[in-house]
């Protein structure tokens, strides 16, 4: 019986991953976007697909919003319980430098807005999780277990 509890509870309570790419430039400026469907600046990134690692997530969304690649291999900055959605959601959140910038990609409904921002003058309306993160990814706060 308790195996069977276990089971549903599994299938019925999935956790979600998602992931958040810190890029920074040859300037140390960090790459946000700003989405279509939501309020605030925020650090690329998005859902784990079906077979497809974290890591391999991040490398994808980061190209996918916004035409940037990590030449270097990708660097796990921390995996953060983000207790907005749901309850179970967690961010795997990667550090990215040696970047490859492509043209930026028009605005759509999903990403409106891309930029690279100073650490000390981000735009207005930076999220509270991404402020956490690029304080921390600075040395200006220790890291913290929630997004």
């Amino acid at each position: 019986m308790k195996a069977v509890r276990s089971l549903l509870r599994r299938m019925t309570h999935g956790l979600t991953l998602g992931v958040r790419v810190i890029a920074r430039d040859d300037h140390g400026r960090i790459l946000l976007v700003r989405h279509g469907y939501t309020p605030g600046w925020h650090l690329p990134g998005g859902g784990v697909d079906l077979g497809e690692t974290a890591e391999e997530a991040a490398h994808r969304e980061l190209r996918e919003e916004t035409n940037v690649s990590a030449a270097s291999p990708l660097v796990l900055h921390g995996l953060f319980f983000n207790p907005v959605f749901g309850g179970r959601d967690h961010v795997a959140c990667y550090r990215a430098s040696d970047l490859i910038i492509g043209p930026p990609p028009r605005p759509r409904l999903e990403i409106a807005e891309i930029g690279f921002f100073a650490v000390d003058a981000p735009p207005p309306g930076l999220t509270a999780g991404t402020a956490r993160r690029i304080a921390e990814v600075c040395g200006q706060a220790p890291l913290s277990p929630t997004w």
